[in-house]
């Protein structure tokens, strides 16, 4: 009696291209390759997605909108502390 269960998934053009290039690289079938996907899959922490959630929610009311507003912030931030130290 067969034990394996058969799904069926879909996958937008681009990550079926990659997966089955990835497959054939690995010379693997894909669903030995997704087998291996779902064995490495880690979950996140529920703490940490608490953490991740407050500081998306702090960057949001801080009007941060991409990482580039992150290193422009940063940067300012930087030069204010030379400013201030310089005094």
């Amino acid at each position: 009696m067969r034990t394996a269960k058969t799904i069926s998934i879909t996958l937008p053009p681009e990550l079926f291209a990659k997966a089955r290039e990835i497959a054939a690289r690995e010379h693997r079938t894909m669903s030995e390759l997704f087998r291996e996907a779902l064995r490495s899959y880690k979950p996140i922490d529920p703490e940490w997605e608490v953490l991740l959630e407050r500081g998306l929610e702090h960057g949001k009311a801080l009007g941060i909108k991409s990482e580039d507003d992150v290193e422009r912030m940063s940067h300012e931030w930087r030069q204010e502390r030379r400013i201030q130290a310089s005094r």
